[in-house]
């Protein structure tokens, strides 16, 4: 259910169905539990009308309900209650390879969440050479909706190019630029700084496919020398540091699944 669906349902439709489980935890309960604010603040949430278990608005305080079988959102977005999956971003650094698998020759991204209990997965991949945000989970049906192209989940590069970018090669990327596995194209394309040998650029886009930035760059004279991946959908780099990870919070994964309509 999205905002505005969350919003139909407030005006129009009551609490028909039941989704009271005497055997449960009282809502505002589990809303504290996943960080959405004080016992107190959670109660207004409900009072608001802005909680929403199995498409029924909830009012009452008293209701109880099970967080792991029961759909819970607050202002349209998905709650998340299972403690067992986490997200990981990581900054990952030039010169590490995108894979949980050991090398020889390089560092990969195994090492940087080497100290973590749990079993981690990166979803997508950056190539050696560039930099940025990446997602690290256990979650398998959030990782597959992330990586699948159907959902297309936009990402945000800053990119370090050669020369400077031209109004034809910014409609170029913008319209579509034609490569080997097929046409590709920028959301937007901004530029963020310029010098008469070098621009930096924002780039963002739907395509996931492999080194496509520096491929569409490559084809409208614009050799990459550097590239930053500073956010997947909702998440963003900030201010993490080269090697760093943090876990994301329940707010941020909330915006990441409803992106994928989870």
């Amino acid at each position: 259910m999205n905002r505005d669906d969350s919003r139909s349902a407030r005006r129009g439709e009551s609490s028909a169905r039941d989704i009271h489980n005497p055997q449960g935890v009282r809502v505002q309960k589990v809303l504290a539990r996943a960080g959405l604010g004080s016992r107190r603040a959670c109660e207004d949430l409900i009072a608001e009308g802005r909680v929403v278990v199995d498409g029924v608005v909830v009012r009452e305080l008293g209701t109880r309900v099970d967080p792991a079988t029961q759909r819970i959102e607050v202002d349209g977005e998905p709650l998340q209650t299972d403690s067992t999956t986490i997200t990981v971003a990581l900054n990952k650094p030039a010169g590490v390879v995108s894979t949980m698998a050991k090398n020889q020759d390089r560092p990969t991204l195994a090492e940087f969440v080497a100290h973590r209990p749990e079993r981690l997965f990166h979803v997508g991949r950056l190539d050696a050479e560039s930099e940025g945000l990446i997602l690290l989970t256990n979650d398998g049906e959030l990782a597959r909706r992330l990586t699948h192209p159907s959902f297309e989940v936009p990402k945000t590069y800053v990119v370090t190019v050669e020369g400077r970018l031209t109004r034809t090669a910014r409609t170029e990327l913008l319209d579509g630029v034609v490569l080997e596995d097929g046409p590709a194209y920028a959301d937007s394309v901004r530029i963020l700084d310029a010098t008469p040998v070098a621009t930096a650029l924002e780039l963002r886009l739907h395509s996931g496919r492999n080194r496509v930035v520096r491929r569409m760059l490559a084809q409208v004279d614009l050799p990459v020398t550097r590239l930053v991946r500073t956010a997947v959908g909702p998440i963003k780099l900030g201010d993490l540091k080269p090697g760093r990870t943090r876990v994301l919070g329940r707010a941020e994964v909330s915006a990441l699944m409803a992106t994928l309509g989870m």
